[in-house]
Formats: structure tokens, C-alpha cells, sequence
């Protein structure tokens, strides 16, 4: 059946996502699947025995739109105790069904017909077509290799008066870099005495290598005054199908935010949110996941570092992006599908976090994975 109207598409060059993509074809061929971002393990049968002891409570109905107040405490009392800043729960914290659409709610708030928005690449795939579908123009920045770092200085050249946002994203899908302090501070100079609101996606803050400590904007005052960051339970909990999330921000902003997300999905799980709650309360239960993810890093990387690809390892997020150049000198969305199909391991190209397709000879694995799945992938990669 088909609509006997002419349809116009607002995002016409924009097809089926790479991850549904890749997925889809690892299971047609039989492949270990290292492409979409997702754990093959289970979260904490604790927190399943919490929603399930408040879905037995009878706590199976609306939650309030911001999000249920217990829930916006927790998260205030984290984030003071990790970043130093306070954040009213009622008037400046957001319980969302997910990163990404807290990502497009915030877009769909702030910015109108025309409004530039400056994006970084490779960037997560969700970016663009929201600022596309809410009429503003997006303004691409390359991010430098080999370590994929932000020049400031470009960056400058390309503020206009016509820019009304930044989007930032540290520990980075799909490259694993992150931001530093003295990006951060960068940031803060550029857009003071601006009306720039940065939009800082944050969902791996907790999943950061090597001693080093998530730079959020939440640190920095003058920062935190124009910014809305977005967080993720999913990507911190091992649960990333219940798409719960939160995002922080002044009142201002938040209030403007509020505006949309009461239209787009007015309010989030209840039983979970009760649950994450009390969840939020034993700290270990975040804290302890740069070290059990960096644990899986460093097994995987041991196991292909004598492959034929070269990689650096991830310094942030369950990521790692590998070069194929002495391998092949085909696209990589061809070399992704062949050794999907012919070596059984999907990956995920990173061309198509360009507006251009940029080809570096990329490709990214997730680790975040058994042992014996990233055992069994990295035998296979070992004889390509």
C-alpha cells in the first residue's frame, strides 16, 4: 500500500541508520555482532528486583512530566558530588526517554528556521537530522586526526551571529576521544558574552580510560549557565533498550525545554525511574565503570595487536576505532560488508559520520561485550 499523495521528505538524503544496517546483516550471515553499541550482558538483577517490587506496588501509571522528583534529587546529589555544581531538581533537571531524544528534544526547543548550528565530525548520526528537521542549518567542523581533536581556532572562523548552538560530545561515539580541560575552557571563552547554547552530550562520562576525568560542562560555571547536558542510565546501567535518561541545564533553558518535551512524550517509565532512584544511592554502582570497562578495552586490543589493523587505544566510551589501510584501500562501507560476509565480524563504518563521506580507512568495533564474543571476533580479525 502507498500513499496516493505526492510526499515531500524533509530529510531526503537520509536513508536506514548504519546500525540498524549492520546489525541486520550480521545476523543474516551469521556474524559476531561488533557493530551497534550495545552490552551482551545483563544489568543488575538488583535494579530488575527494584522495578519489579514497584510495578508490584502499583506504580505503573504517568509519571510526572519533568520526571519524578525522587529521581531529580538523586541525579542533583551526583552531580554535585562528581562536578561540584548544584542543580535545582525541580526547575533545572529532566527525566527523558532516551539521550537521543533528549538530544532532538532540546534541538526542537532552541532552534528556529535558520539558526546555525555548529557540529563536530564524525558525529553521532542523530545531530544533523535534528537540526535539519527543525529548520536550522548545519555548520560541520572536521575534527583533527590522528587523536581527533577540536581546532579551536577553526572553530572561531566559523562562528557567526547567525550561530545559536554547539554541539559537543565527550567521551566521543564514534572516535573514543574526549575533551580536555582546556577545551573546555576554550569553549568557555568562545561563547562568553554570546547568546551560543552549547548542547553537550555526555552519555559515556562514566566510561573514561587511563586516569583521566570526564570534563563535563557541568565543572565549569560560566559554561554550565548556557548549556544543556544530556546523560544516559542505559549506557551507564547495561540496559540501553529501556531508553531512559535525563538532561540538566538552567531554568531558563530548561523551561523552554520543558515546553517541547511535554508534547513529544510528556513523561518517562515510571517503575523505572522509581527504581533508578534508589539505584543512584550506592555510587558504586557508576564509579566502577571506567575500570570494568577499560578492563574489556585492554582485552580486546591485546587480542588484535597483531592483526593487520593499527588502532590507538579508545580513551573514552566502549569504542574502538581501528585503521584498515594496510589491508585493503576500499571504501569503508564496502570493507565493512565484506568482512562481514566473508571474516563473520560487523563493524561499523566511519564515513558515514560525514555529511561528505569522508574515508579515512576507519572502522569501529564495540567491546562492550563477553569475553568470549570479543575472543571469537578477535580470531577472525587476527586472519584477515
Amino acid at each position: 500500500m502507498q500513499f496516493p499523495g505526492e510526499v515531500t521528505s524533509r530529510l531526503p538524503k537520509t536513508g536506514t541508520t548504519i546500525f540498524t544496517v549492520m546489525s541486520k546483516l550480521a545476523a543474516e550471515v551469521g556474524a559476531t555482532n561488533l557493530s551497534q553499541g550495545f552490552p551482551d550482558y545483563s544489568s543488575s538483577h538488583d535494579l530488575f528486583d527494584k522495578v519489579h517490587h514497584y510495578m508490584n506496588k502499583g506504580f505503573n501509571q504517568y509519571a510526572p512530566m519533568p520526571g519524578l522528583i525522587g529521581l531529580r534529587e538523586a541525579i542533583a546529589e551526583k552531580i554535585e558530588k562528581l562536578y561540584a555544581t548544584k542543580y535545582n531538581p525541580e526547575t533545572e533537571i529532566t527525566i527523558t526517554a532516551g539521550a537521543t531524544l533528549a538530544i532532538y528534544t532540546a534541538i526542537a526547543a532552541l532552534i528556529r528556521e535558520g539558526d546555525e548550528v555548529i557540529v563536530f565530525e564524525p558525529a553521532y548520526d542523530s545531530y544533523t537530522p535534528s537540526v535539519e528537521l527543525n529548520g536550522g542549518i548545519p555548520i560541520y567542523i572536521q575534527l583533527k586526526q590522528p587523536d581527533f581533536h577540536i581546532d579551536w581556532n577553526e572553530v572561531r572562523k566559523l562562528v557567526s551571529p547567525r550561530t545559536k548552538m554547539i554541539i559537543i560530545n565527550s567521551p566521543h561515539n564514534p572516535t573514543g576521544s574526549v575533551l580536555s580541560e582546556t577545551d573546555l575552557h576554550e569553549l568557555e571563552k568562545l561563547t562568553n558574552d554570546s547568546n551560543i547554547i552549547v548542547l553537550s552530550d555526555e552519555v559515556y562520562e562514566h566510561i573514561i580510560f587511563d586516569g583521566q576525568q570526564h570534563q563535563s560542562v557541568c565543572r565549569f560555571p560560566k559554561l554550565a549557565e548556557r548549556s544543556l547536558a544530556v546523560f544516559s542510565f542505559g549506557k551507564t546501567f547495561h540496559n540501553t533498550g529501556w531508553k531512559m535518561g535525563y538532561v540538566v541545564g538552567p531554568e531558563n533553558l530548561m523551561t523552554e525545554y520543558r515546553k517541547a518535551h511535554q508534547y513529544i512524550v510528556f513523561s518517562c517509565n515510571t517503575p523505572i525511574q522509581m527504581a533508578l532512584a534508589d539505584f543512584l544511592k550506592e555510587e558504586n554502582n557508576y564509579l566502577s565503570l571506567p575500570g570494568f570497562y577499560q578492563q574489556k578495552r585492554d582485552y580486546f586490543n591485546s587480542l588484535i595487536k597483531n592483526s593487520r589493523f593499527s588502532f590507538v587505544p579508545s580513551a573514552g566510551t566502549y569504542f574502538q576505532l581501528v585503521k584498515y589501510e594496510n589491508i585493503s584501500q576500499e571504501k569503508d562501507t564496502e570493507f565493512a560488508v565484506r568482512i562481514t560476509k566473508e571474516n563473520k565480524v560487523a563493524s561499523i563504518p566511519i564515513s558515514v559520520f560525514y555529511h561528505e563521506g569522508v574515508d579515512n580507512k576507519y572502522i569501529r568495533f564495540c567491546f562492550a561485550k563477553s569475553e568470549e564474543v570479543l575472543t571469537a571476533a578477535a580470531e577472525k580479525l587476527c586472519k584477515i
